[in-house]
């Protein structure tokens, strides 16, 4: 089997990315990038990549250099085999070394290297999850993944609204947080009082607040009272010492990152010296499930949990499924509730939250998920 071609699809939603303004939900990213990758057995993977599209796009489609390390990613892998994932992941990380190793350039890598896994199991007619190694479990718990609303009102409508869905965990991030610390606590209570004992709360606090340390620390002690999961990315991304002297501040509070992190080296510095509680690796981001295994080893060593980081479409849904399937111990599995007919129309069979608030990992071949094709061309433009 060989690789014929690797197309990057740019979507555009009809809405604009705006936080919530009362407790309505928000329509999230406006625009999407999705990489198709096709063989000529007729066999086509499919990823989305959560990052700017437009750059992915040109990181996938630029020609050929000739200097062999500025290369875009359909000149390297056109006419390889999707089955060699470790040989291809190298050749293509080494291939876009001088404007990659973190960024768009892992980024677009990320979402081939969950495409090339797609159309392993198609072709060997056996769920992702299987190739990763088999599943420790068929159900994941799954969270609400949204933005805080402005209010305390808004905070409890919203909760209620996710309860009424069946979910058993929410996590709030973002959009008003992180402005006024009386208003951050105040929203975090009326999550509380909503949700009520049982529910898991968790907090995303948003990096791109300028915090330090010691106001992460002041932060935690501050929300103590709500009996909240874990706080997530409170500080900078590269800020492992800042990490590490959180965790010694405040060694009750489970902490989590990860999001923006990549590869399985990247990764061991975020674990040895930012000593997390919870690592957090995007399979669109962090390297695709080809640095996934080498992360969850390093993970396993640290004795830390895996919750993989999903907020885009389906096809990410599916994916971190399929690893969260094969964690020994799985937390959760973080769903995109985000009203977005971009992401939500172009999948033929989502990914569905029973009773229980639980999601069932795909038993189909490759990820389990259907393109609609006539909706990718609805929102495609480019």
């Amino acid at each position: 089997m060989k690789i014929t071609d690797v197309e990057a699809i740019i979507l555009e939603s009809p809405y604009q990315n705006r936080p919530p303004t009362g407790a309505d939900e928000a329509h999230g990213v406006r625009h999407c990038l999705l990489l198709k990758v096709s063989t000529d057995e007729g066999i086509v993977g499919w990823s989305d990549v959560e990052t700017a599209p437009h750059v992915g796009a040109a990181a996938v489609s630029a020609p050929e250099s000739g200097a062999g390390v500025f290369e875009g990613l359909k000149a390297l892998a056109l006419g390889e085999d999707p089955f060699e994932t470790e040989r291809l992941w190298d050749k293509i990380y080494r291939g876009t070394i001088y404007y990659g190793r973190r960024g768009v350039a892992i980024q677009v890598l990320s979402g081939f290297d969950i495409a090339c896994y797609d159309i392993i199991g198609k072709a060997v007619g056996r769920p992702v999850y299987k190739l990763l190694g088999g599943a420790y479990r068929h159900r994941v718990r799954a969270y609400a993944s949204t933005l805080f609303r402005p209010s305390p009102d808004a905070m409890k409508r919203a909760c209620e609204f996710y309860l009424e869905r069946g979910f058993t965990a929410v996590k709030f991030g973002w959009g008003a947080f992180g402005h006024d610390r009386k208003l951050d606590v105040a929203l975090v209570a009326a999550a509380r009082e909503a949700l009520g004992p049982d529910i898991a709360l968790m907090v995303d606090a948003g990096w791109m607040v300028n915090r330090s340390a010691f106001d992460a620390i002041e932060l935690i002690k501050a929300l103590e009272p709500f009996g909240i999961y874990w706080l997530e990315d409170f500080l900078h991304p590269e800020c492992y010492d800042g990490y590490a002297r959180v965790k010694d501040a405040c060694p009750n509070m489970r902490l989590a990152a990860g999001e923006q992190e990549s590869t399985g080296w990247g990764f061991r510095d975020l674990i040895t010296r930012g000593r997390i509680d919870v690592v957090q690796p995007d399979l669109s981001r962090c390297g695709g499930f080809t640095q996934a295994r080498k992360i969850l080893w390093e993970a396993q060593c640290a004795g830390m949990d895996v919750c993989p980081h999903a907020w885009l479409t389906d096809l990410l849904s599916a994916a971190s499924l399929h690893l969260n399937a094969r964690l020994e111990r799985s937390l959760f599995l973080e769903y995109n509730v985000c009203e977005n007919p971009m992401l939500r129309e172009i999948i033929r069979n989502p990914v569905a939250l029973d009773a229980d608030g639980m999601m069932a990992v795909p038993q189909t071949p490759g990820l389990g998920i259907d393109i609609d094709d006539k909706a990718v061309e609805r929102f495609r433009i480019g």
